[in-house]
């Protein structure tokens, strides 16, 4: 994903089809003067539809196409013809798309699955003829049922990137390296800090063609959840990981220092992912001899860790074990 291409927020005004209105009809014949009411019934308005697709990694598709208008449904007539249904209009997203009120903020609905379907804005009701108001009665009614508007508004559209494990760390902490080296995914390395501005996603091979998907988030600096540095654009990503992976270098002036920092910036942004499973990868180990592992190893957090080097293979094969045993505990 490049970074242009990369699109995680998108607002758009939308609006459904009204019904089409019914039809106020009688019968007239040569010989049937008086055949009583005939009117159909007015088609639905199309619907707008929110489908998810498992190609798709981005709005981009979406960012400017701000409106997007469902059929209108056409008027019943006579002969008891129902009106055609307005044209539905469906919306592709990538999964883990969620949907909220462009004025209130609320979550409306979310697509979480491939070819899932859900009716974001339903069209209205087509309105009934009058031939569905003959009564004993009333047998000739002049009137009909007008059809019902369709809905209209704004929405929020945000993706939270769906992935099992998610890297989470400061700028410069080799996560993107890291990224690169387990799974064919490429995505921008440098040395400083903010390389990476779009979230990547990688799908890593594990043993007897097993895989798991790895997602590469911006680096998170404190204040993040303030809207500091990258902020809260990317933060939501983390939401949606089934595990997190914290990445710290080895030559951070404070390990423990530096994750309760992590912690924290998620737990103020949202206390419930503290809930999730956390590995702890200290990354460039290569510069490391045995003895200041060692007495490194008494700095860590109380947390399932490892050494590990993305440079020179170090570690790896050992970090994909750990994930896969608390992936699947």
């Amino acid at each position: 994903m490049s970074q242009t291409n990369f699109v995680d927020y998108v607002k758009v005004f939308l609006r459904s089809g009204s019904g089409g209105g019914g039809s106020t009809h009688f019968r007239r014949e040569k010989f049937i003067p008086k055949g009583g009411p005939d009117g159909g019934n007015g088609g639905r308005g199309g619907h707008v539809i929110l489908k998810g697709n498992e190609q798709l990694w981005t709005l981009l598709h979406l960012k400017y196409q701000k409106h997007i208008f469902a059929g209108n449904g056409v008027s019943g007539s006579g002969a008891l013809s129902t009106g055609a249904d307005g044209e539905d209009v469906v919306i592709e997203v990538p999964l883990g798309t969620v949907v909220k009120d462009g004025e209130t903020g609320d979550e409306i609905m979310e697509i979480t699955e491939h070819d899932e379907e859900k009716i974001l804005m339903p069209g209205g009701r087509g309105g009934m003829g009058n031939a569905h108001f003959k009564t004993a009665t009333h047998q000739t009614p002049r009137f009909s049922q007008p059809g019902e508007e369709g809905i209209e508004g704004w929405r929020v559209l945000e993706l939270k990137l769906l992935a099992d494990v998610g890297l989470v760390g400061f700028p410069n902490a080799g996560k993107s390296t890291l990224l690169s080296v387990v799974s064919a995914a490429k995505p921008k390395i440098a040395d400083y800090a903010f390389t990476t501005l779009v979230p990547n996603l990688g799908i890593v091979s594990y043993r007897d063609n097993r895989s798991f998907v790895m997602a590469d988030i911006p680096g998170i600096i404190e204040g993040a959840h303030e809207g500091k540095g990258l902020g809260l654009r990317f933060l939501r990503h983390i939401e949606r990981n089934s595990m997190l992976l914290f990445m710290i270098p080895a030559d951070s002036k404070d390990i423990q220092k530096e994750y309760a920092i992590l912690v924290n910036e998620l737990k103020l942004y949202n206390p419930e992912l503290l809930d999730k499973r956390r590995i702890l990868a200290i990354s460039k180990a290569d510069m490391l001899d045995e003895e200041l592992i060692w007495e490194m190893k008494n700095e860590m957090p109380d947390i399932p860790y490892l050494f590990i080097s993305s440079v020179a293979q170090q570690g790896i094969t050992e970090l994909k074990d750990l994930i896969w045993k608390v992936l699947n505990e």
